[in-house]
């Protein structure tokens, strides 16, 4: 079997995409991937889902986040963010979703913009609301355990 003239295979951009989560959840590609197509589909229809053809092809995750290129067609690049903008949740569990930037390769948008987030988080006691608790810290932030349920916090909040 032939391959299509270049001409007449798809145009591809790839997008780095940032998932940031509380420590005690790590998204894994599957889950990430359906609600994908769920957010695209709710927001464009069956059709407009289609057409962007989304697809996780990268993913690497930990309790810090995750990071994943996202493929899409060239002309619906636009569309495909706003998809990306209206997921919050992967399996009922809060999610920041983030787009580091957009390339025409695999290769070039995992040397340009992957890798870089992900940090492993420094787990320490501090001292808030006037009593010790467990944080994980990563830079200048830190999530708060308080009781089940975790506090987004700056250095600044606790001592």
């Amino acid at each position: 079997m032939r391959h299509l003239p270049k001409h007449l295979q798809p145009r591809w951009r790839y997008l780095a995409v940032e998932l940031t989560t509380w420590p005690d959840y790590a998204p894994d590609r599957d889950t990430f991937q359906r609600e994908l197509y769920y957010s695209a589909q709710n927001l464009l229809g069956d059709a407009g889902s289609a057409r962007l053809d989304l697809s996780v092809v990268r993913f690497r995750g930990d309790d810090a986040g995750a990071e994943a290129v996202v493929r899409v067609y060239r002309g619906h690049v636009s569309s495909a963010r706003a998809a990306l903008a209206c997921l919050n949740t992967i399996d009922a569990e809060p999610v920041g979703v983030r787009v580091r930037g957009i390339s025409g390769t695999i290769r070039a948008c995992e040397e340009k913009y992957m890798g870089r987030g992900l940090q492993q988080r420094e787990e320490r006691d501090v001292v808030f609301e006037n009593a010790d608790r467990t944080a994980h810290c990563l830079d200048d932030r830190a999530d708060i355990c308080v009781g089940d349920a975790f506090v987004g916090a700056t250095t600044l909040d606790f001592e």
